[in-house]
């Protein structure tokens, strides 16, 4: 005759319960860590790219200025009827209506930049609403 007593019990619809809840509220707070690693992995590549980006427009600056002067004294010197000063201000409006158009391009661009990432935040919202009301 074998005797088998069952050791186990089952578990209590409270204890699974609980379970579930501290599970999503885990997956909650990993999908918080995946946010915040993402956006600081994003502000570091846009710093790294702002320091490069800064580095060229200084050396561009540099350039662009002696390519000012040149242009102006070549002008100067094509049409000795102009004076100096007349070919500088003609070589100066030039590149600035180009740079403003630059700058222009540039101000429409950032605007198409969405730093938050869109995956993760979509995610996170759709925990947030099944645990504010799951059914």
């Amino acid at each position: 005759m074998s005797t088998e007593v069952k050791t186990e019990h089952d578990p209590s619809v409270t204890t699974l319960v609980s379970g579930i809840i501290s599970d999503a509220q885990e997956l909650l707070k990993q999908q918080f860590e995946l946010l915040k690693h993402e956006v600081k992995e994003d502000m570091r590549k846009t710093r790294d790219a702002g320091m490069i980006l800064g580095l060229g427009i200084g050396i561009g600056f540099v350039g662009a200025t002696l390519l000012a002067f040149m242009l102006a004294h070549l002008l100067a010197w094509a049409e000795p009827a102009i004076p100096l000063w007349a070919c500088y201000g003609v070589c100066g409006a030039i590149l600035f209506a180009v740079g403003a158009g630059f700058c222009y391009a540039g101000a429409m661009k950032l605007k198409t930049i969405n730093p938050m990432p869109n995956e993760s935040a979509q995610i996170l919202k759709e925990n947030v609403q099944w645990m504010s009301n799951p059914k």
